[in-house]
């Protein structure tokens, strides 16, 4: 598949702020300091398409990317950053739950997890949040270009036991080397577009 257009369309607030038109979502969650916003750019070969921040934890609203005019790619507020006073934490919390559960649009969720180290509690809760309310799920660890391949190797084996994950539910990619972009795009997005 080939993303030809990518536009970003509005930075929602709630529920009463997403896009009402019916097109499949897919929706990008994980850590602050994961690289939601780098792989998003990555992906679109977009170098500014998500704004990237020198910060964690930048994304405090639900940013929505129209692809192809026919999907939108979803970038949700990371978690897990501890900067962030107690209140703002739970607001986003609430934010990324409203949008989750019953947006019947949403038709895959992506799970962004650090390929240095060991998946965190809030990584594993998320998963099984995910796969509980029955989305289909993709897992990505990032920044592989950090690790040599014995080191991939063996994380990514931690990552996928850590996350009760089979070989087909992990990829791995660094949005700086951007090796293996077209067949993640392909991965992530083709099912997503023959189902329509």
């Amino acid at each position: 598949m080939e993303i030809k257009q990518s536009e970003f369309i509005i930075s929602a607030a709630g529920r009463g702020q997403y896009p009402k038109d019916d097109r499949p979502e897919i929706a990008f969650v994980g850590r602050s300091n994961v690289g939601k916003s780098s792989i998003i750019n990555a992906l679109t070969n977009r170098r500014s398409l998500a704004k990237v921040g020198n910060t964690p934890g930048k994304t405090r609203l639900i940013n929505f990317f129209l692809i192809n005019d026919f999907f939108y790619l979803v970038d949700l507020p990371g978690y897990g950053y501890a900067k962030v006073s107690k209140v703002e934490r739970q607001r986003w919390g609430m934010l990324m739950e409203d949008y989750l559960t019953g947006r019947a649009a949403l038709k895959k969720v992506v799970l962004l997890v650090d390929s240095r180290h060991k998946p965190t509690e809030d990584d594993v809760l998320m998963l099984n949040w995910v796969k509980h309310h029955g989305y289909k799920v993709a897992v990505i660890a990032t920044k592989s270009d950090k690790l040599t391949k014995n080191e991939l190797r063996k994380n990514l084996q931690l990552i996928k036991d850590t996350l009760s994950l089979d070989e087909a539910d992990i990829y791995s990619f660094s949005s700086t080397a951007k090796a293996g972009r077209d067949e993640l795009v392909d991965s992530l997005f083709e099912d997503i577009v023959t189902e329509q």
